[in-house]
């Protein structure tokens, strides 16, 4: 397709921002953000754990033990560096890969297990911890955010409402319902399009004829960038900026993170060397945002090998005991889906089916 100057002159507006280049070195000293070593250091140590957890859920789902699973090696700076950014009462509306970023808000591990098998108390979040449950319906929390960053506006409330989806989910028309809703009300929303480039398998190039996804914020007449996602700092300095646009009535954001999952779509079946090839993962191996970010603080003196495998292993002692907990939970019933269903009085018809029930389970 022949592009038209005025389309040219849009798509050259969104370049790449970047601060740390693939070998770690600051290539954007200007816009590095005002983080502490120990801060730094945290980001590093969620990194790391992530990933470890990562492999463990991967086992755990092959052994039949977890239940649906979408694996985040390779999106850790995404995930980590955008949650890292934000303040504790902003709300989080996650896609089913997101689950890092409600753990670290505050979702207790054993529920994020609980979750991945279907159990209801895996959905029961603590009071205070501002989180939706992760969305299975690509692109429906786009829509769902708006609605909660309208009530926050209401409320006169000072947070954001920040989701995540895929380049899939901005294939969806609710990803362009919802930020034409937050940009016609200038909503304080953050909408993060983790760009790993293939919708399950089918490339970003073939979703859209658009160059990058960003700037179809502009449509919506809202803020967009694109962000090296598998730079951790560019990525807490984007999203940085993106809440304080928000919480200072400056209207919503697009972020497109570019970003690559080194193993499948989920563990339901998906073979990705059916739509990749070695080279592009090769080439994506590269630039893998643990080694990244390793190579920055060990240059400052920040990190060394036995502090990272202090965190592996504590990594491995925390899931340990987050699957014991979440194995010792009892089992759910079809009793408890209506207790927990209905507060006030049941349907005749489900009464019936109440007792049915409780003769069954009681066998």
């Amino acid at each position: 397709m022949k592009k038209t100057k005025e389309l040219q002159k849009v798509e050259d507006q969104f370049e790449m921002f970047q601060i740390l280049d693939e070998k770690g070195k600051v290539v954007n000293k200007d816009a590095m953000p005002e983080l502490s070593d120990e801060e730094l250091k945290e980001m590093m140590t969620r990194m790391v754990y992530t990933r470890i957890w990562d492999q463990r859920a991967i086992s755990l789902n092959r052994q039949g033990r977890l239940g649906f699973y979408a694996p985040v090696a390779g999106q850790e700076a995404s995930m980590i560096g955008s949650q890292f950014a934000l303040d504790e009462k902003d709300w989080i509306l996650p896609g089913y890969r997101d689950i890092p970023q409600i753990y670290y808000h505050g979702l207790p591990l054993h529920q994020a297990f609980l979750w991945s098998r279907g159990h209801f108390k895996g959905g029961q979040v603590p009071e205070g911890v501002r989180i939706m449950l992760p969305q299975i319906i690509i692109g429906a929390q786009i829509t769902q955010t708006a609605g909660v960053a309208m009530g926050l506006q209401k409320d006169g409330e000072k947070q954001i409402a920040i989701t995540y989806t895929g380049d899939g989910g901005a294939s969806q028309g609710d990803f362009y319902e919802g930020m034409n809703f937050a940009g016609a009300y200038n909503l304080p929303a953050v909408f993060i399009v983790q760009n790993n480039r293939f919708a399950i398998s089918v490339p970003v190039e073939k979703q859209s004829a658009a160059k990058t996804i960003a700037q179809k914020a502009v449509a919506a007449g809202i803020h967009g960038e694109q962000v090296d996602g598998m730079d951790i700092l560019a990525v807490y300095a984007a999203t940085q900026k993106a809440r304080e646009r928000g919480v200072e009535g400056e209207g919503p954001t697009l972020l497109e993170f570019l970003t690559y999952r080194y193993g499948p779509h989920t563990m339901a079946g998906d073979d990705p060397t059916r739509y990749r090839t070695s080279e592009e993962d090769d080439e994506w191996e590269k630039k893998d945002p643990l080694v990244r970010f390793r190579k920055f603080l060990e240059d400052k003196k920040l990190w060394s090998e036995d502090e990272e495998e202090k965190i592996v292993e504590q990594a491995k002692e925390d899931i340990k005991a987050a699957i014991k907990e979440a194995d010792g939970t009892a089992k759910q019933k079809v009793t408890d889906l209506i207790d927990i269903t209905f507060s006030d009085e049941e349907p005749t018809n489900l009464q019936e089916q109440r007792e049915y029930y409780e003769k069954k389970e009681s066998k």
